[in-house]
């Protein structure tokens, strides 16, 4: 048996919690998305005349389509659990990153103008007008929250800071206050295909070197077909399996643990990207239009199952959204969940006997499972 060659630290009995050190990270805002990031998304290219009146007719509207919004930022009760949940307060000091006090950015001008208390009364209730300055404390402090939702863990209500996060930044998207990296992505993806922009031919030549890697290193022929019609399985996967170290180390098993198990699989070019940061901007239409490009392949390729590859984020959404986002999927074989992990699929292998190993070669290896936000603490992994 391996021998551990590192140091457990010491667990303690409480957190060190960091002294508040307000005004930290008030500096930090992303780069704000140009028009040509913003139109192809449906977004205005820039900061609209009426923003201030845009924004309330927005979040007027995403709490008429999502009730759980308005219970979280009516229910809060400022009990301090969430304070020091949260990695990015414990990192920053920035009081304004704990979770309640991020959603209080929201919750201020929410009882401003959805409440009566706050329309009539705001300063005993704590609202507040939407004003420039707050719009920027918006921008900077909403894109500091990863979405993990580890605060709504130990949140006495299940108030989900995400959720608020992400109506927050649809709010400033549609008045043109967009976040540059994201909404990059996901223009490439409407035009391409893809998160990174990889073009059909690309990703060819890189399945087909990937055939010659393995056949070299194992002597065995595994092939990583590309929009080939009639197989039983879709494989979406999100794009860095196709360029990074070490992602492409996950693509190469995945072909593996098709190959042994003796399925037809492919992937497509046009549903190259399982990753979705539709819902990192918390745009449900844009998260549906990137999931539509896998139904449109699933059909065009008459496969029977969807199985995805890992990547945590694009798992969440697949797991929590992808049957309302792009479904029904009753073209596809009823025998199996839609849609599926990778993982999922391979345990089932080893659960029916299909996948043989030799334990002895991870045998120098020592594992830890790590309770990640997205395929474990949002999408329940661990209970499989």
């Amino acid at each position: 048996m391996a021998s551990k060659e590192f140091d457990i630290p010491e667990l303690q009995d409480h957190i060190d919690i960091p002294p508040v050190m307000p005004g930290t990270m008030a500096h930090l805002k992303s780069y704000v998305a140009g028009p040509q990031f913003q139109t192809p998304l449906g977004f205005p290219g820039e900061l609209v005349d009426n923003w201030q009146e845009k924004a309330i007719d927005k979040m007027g509207e995403l709490l008429g389509k999502y009730r759980s919004l308005q219970v979280f930022l009516d229910s809060c009760v400022k009990c301090g659990a969430c304070t020091d949940k949260c990695h990015y307060y414990l990192g920053t000091q920035d009081p304004k990153n704990m979770p309640v006090a991020r959603q209080d950015l929201l919750r201020k001008v929410y009882r401003r103008y959805f409440t009566f208390a706050g329309k009539y009364f705001p300063k005993l209730v704590g609202a507040t007008d939407l004003t420039k300055d707050v719009l920027d404390d918006w921008y900077s402090y909403f894109h500091q929250c990863s979405q993990c939702r580890r605060c709504s863990v130990f949140c006495p209500y299940g108030i989900d800071t995400a959720e608020i996060s992400m109506a927050a930044r649809e709010i400033m998207d549609s008045i043109g206050v967009g976040q540059k990296y994201c909404n990059e992505i996901i223009g490439k993806v409407f035009k391409i295909g893809n998160n990174l922009g990889l073009p059909g031919n690309a990703i060819e030549n890189t399945l087909e070197g990937l055939e010659e890697d393995v056949y070299d290193d194992t002597g065995i022929k595994v092939k990583f077909p590309l929009n080939k019609p009639g197989c039983e399985i879709l494989l979406v996967t999100p794009s860095a399996d196709f360029f990074a170290e070490p992602h492409i180390d996950g693509l190469i098993g995945y072909a593996k643990v098709f190959h042994e198990a003796g399925v037809s699989w492919t992937m497509s070019s046009k549903a190259s990207e399982a990753a979705n940061f539709g819902m990192f901007i918390g745009s449900y239409e844009n998260m549906r239009r990137i999931s539509m490009r896998i139904r449109e392949a699933a059909l065009e390729l008459g496969v029977k199952r969807i199985v995805f590859g890992e990547c945590g984020h694009a798992w969440r959404v697949a797991y929590s959204f992808l049957n309302t986002l792009a479904g029904p999927w009753d073209f596809l074989d009823p025998k199996y969940p839609v849609p599926q992990h990778i993982c999922e699929f391979t345990y089932d292998l080893v659960q029916q006997g299909k996948l043989q190993f030799d334990k002895s070669k991870n045998d120098d290896r020592v594992i830890t499972f790590h309770d990640s936000c997205n395929v474990a603490r949002a999408s329940r992994m661990g209970d499989m």
